[in-house]
């Protein structure tokens, strides 16, 4: 079953997700509905989440369309049949929290941060395929 419900959130709270260390491993996305490369990817982040399923391994999609079209972000969870967890950050000057994110993000998405079971962090930025995605993934599970 599709949850198209999805939970608005502040940095503060972003910042708990990033920073929970909960012996996952989180693959965090930024994106957004108006930017094709994110949408090209989202399907990937899908599969990673079959595939990687017993591994432990969290996706948490962070969507950064504005806070008041989160009805138009909940339509493109169902349409696109998202099944991982997606959160619409409301934080719209981007320039007060891009950097605290990773000090090189330009601030462009698609982005992707990884992290491991030690809380160690690989940021990407721009768009990622499956099998980068799932090279990505396997770094970090073959580090253990």
């Amino acid at each position: 079953m599709i949850n198209a419900q999805i939970e608005i959130i502040k940095f503060p709270q972003l910042e708990e997700i990033l920073k929970s260390n909960d012996e996952k491993i989180k693959v965090i996305n930024f994106w957004a509905t108006w930017c094709a490369p994110c949408v090209k990817e989202l399907p990937y982040f899908e599969k990673a989440s079959e595939i990687y399923e017993q591994e432990g391994l969290e996706i948490i999609l962070v969507n950064l369309d504005f806070a008041e079209q989160k009805q138009k972000v909940e339509k493109f969870i169902a349409k696109h049949v998202i099944k991982n967890r997606v959160v619409l950050l409301d934080e719209i000057d981007y320039n007060s929290w891009i950097d605290k994110i990773n000090k090189n993000w330009s601030g462009a998405i698609p982005a992707t941060i990884i992290i491991d079971r030690n809380n160690q962090h690989k940021f990407i930025e721009g768009e990622l395929n499956q099998d980068e995605l799932n090279g990505l993934i396997n770094d970090i599970l073959n580090k253990k």
